[in-house]
């Protein structure tokens, strides 16, 4: 546990920790929701099942991560817990989808499908609270120090 909830206040950590957990409540709310013009839970579902084969459950997982790690993130609770499990979506996503595009973003939709440069931001952001934890302003931080200092 003292790992799971060891940080330091360092600012660059909240900044890469927060901006991770926007992206990833944003585009969990679309799919858990229907936030944000998002599909909502069931379509979103059902989508992963017909279009990649994921089944139901997988899917449920997938979304939640998105969704409650995403808010996790944001407030720095269990960071290194959410930011893996966004890093296992984001190669998922890479393997199963993306990677046959190559790297970049269809910017100008002259193409199908779009590369995964995204994919690694992101990555490379998860790495980071991985790594070094939740940094300034987070629920570990002040669980950390209350609980182990």
């Amino acid at each position: 546990m003292t790992y799971l909830l060891h940080t330091n206040a360092d600012w660059v950590q909240l900044v890469a920790r927060v901006t991770l957990g926007i992206v990833f409540f944003a585009h969990g709310a679309q799919k858990m929701l229907g936030w944000f013009k998002g599909p909502g839970l069931k379509n979103s579902i059902k989508t992963l099942a017909e279009h990649m084969h994921i089944p139901a459950a997988l899917g449920f997982l997938a979304i939640a991560t998105e969704f409650f790690g995403g808010g996790g993130l944001i407030v720095g609770l269990l960071s290194r817990i959410a930011a893996t499990g966004v890093l296992v979506i984001m190669v998922v996503a890479i393997v199963l989808v993306h990677g046959r595009y190559g790297l970049f973003l269809n910017w100008f939709g002259d193409r199908e499908g779009h590369g995964y440069e995204y994919h690694l931001l992101a990555i490379a952001l998860a790495i980071v609270v991985i790594i070094k934890g939740s940094g300034a302003l987070s629920v570990d931080h002040f669980l950390f120090t209350a609980m182990f200092t």
